[in-house]
Formats: C-alpha cells, structure tokens, sequence
C-alpha cells in the first residue's frame, strides 16, 4: 500500500511541478564543487525540500529519511525520481542511517538531508548533518526556497507545496565546511545561519 500510495503522489507531483516556473541560483558553484572532487551535502529544512527534490532528481543522490511511516512514503517516492534511499534519523536508526551517510559521502556520492527533520522543532538542525560532513570531509550546501503561491500543510513545519504554475525560486548558498575538530554545536549554529542566509537570498 505504501508503494502504491507512492507511486501516486509521485505523479500528482511529477504533473504539478512539470508546471512551476523554476528560478534556479548558485548551480554553478554546485557544478564547481562537483568538477573539484568534493562530496556534497545538500540540506534543506524540511519544510521546503519539494521543489530541490524535484530539480536534483535523476542525479543519484542520497537522500536520509526518517523511519517513520511518512519517511517510508517519501523514499518510495524519491526511488522513482532517482534518488537513493537510506532510513534513519536522530529517533529512529540515526546511528546507521548516519554511518551509511557518512560512507556514502567518503566514496564521492552526493547527499541530502533535512537538518530539522522529521519531527522538529522547525529551523532547528539537528546535529547529523554537521556530524556526517565532518566525518566525510563534504561541503554542506545550504538551500533556500521561495515560491510566488503555494499552499502550506497543516503539518509541524507548514510544508510548502508551490501551486500549479507558481515561479519557485532555489537558492544554493554557500557551501559550509566542517573541519574534524568542529563542535557539533557550533557547527549546527552556523548551518542554521547558512540556510536562513540562502532563505533571505531566495526572497530577494
């Protein structure tokens, strides 16, 4: 039932974003990032992880889901968009779901992770991120989102669905590195600082 349930929002999305108007920023530094060798940590709050999701499908990124039953659903979903898929969160399988993270990102893979997921509190990241860049040696690339008209789910982080034929703007801000001896709390403060930066950025 997951699957199928999968399958079909796969297709309302794949039509409705088939119609946004994409604004997309900073891809090129992205692309910069890539030709020099380094790994890649795309975050995005959860809230606003539609619209990247759709851009950056089919490149074979790994995305980190919750193990939760809404977690199952997406990564059905993110599997027919081209993404891989690892379950685990700072709740449920973190540890693995870190590890394998962390592996990913050693062997050259991109990834992706929504630093406040999957239950909050909202623009709050969580320390995984920072953890698995770390460990990995990757750049975390911020992203912000913006859309002319959306609707907002009554869910903990008022998740954003841009409507039918809406302009989208993604903002890829500037990458965050983190040296080994960074501590995790500092490093989740300047995450959160990136991504409200590239959130500011999206608005303009």
């Amino acid at each position: 039932m997951d699957q199928l349930t999968g399958r079909l929002g796969r297709a309302v999305v794949a039509l409705l974003a088939r119609t946004w108007r994409l604004d997309i920023v900073g891809d090129r530094g992205v692309s910069e990032l890539r030709d020099a060798g380094r790994p890649l940590l795309f975050a995005v709050w959860h809230a606003h992880l539609l619209p990247p999701l759709w851009h950056r499908r089919c490149e074979n990124i790994m995305l980190l889901v919750s193990g939760h039953r809404d977690g199952a659903r997406l990564g059905n979903a993110a599997r027919g968009w081209g993404y891989q898929v690892v379950h685990g969160s700072t709740t449920r399988g973190g540890a693995g779901g870190l590890r394998r993270l962390v592996r990913s990102l050693r062997s050259g893979a991109d990834a992706a992770v929504t630093p406040d997921g999957p239950r909050g509190p909202a623009r709050v990241a969580k320390p995984g991120a920072v953890a698995a860049a770390r460990h990995s040696g990757a750049a975390i690339v911020p992203i912000g989102v913006t859309a002319s008209s959306s609707w907002r789910a009554r869910s903990w982080d008022g998740f954003l669905i841009p409507r039918p034929f809406a302009t989208v703007r993604v903002v890829y801000g500037q990458p965050v590195g983190v040296p080994s001896g960074t501590v995790l709390e500092q490093g989740q403060r300047q995450l959160e600082a990136a991504l409200e930066q590239a959130e500011d950025d999206a608005r303009c």
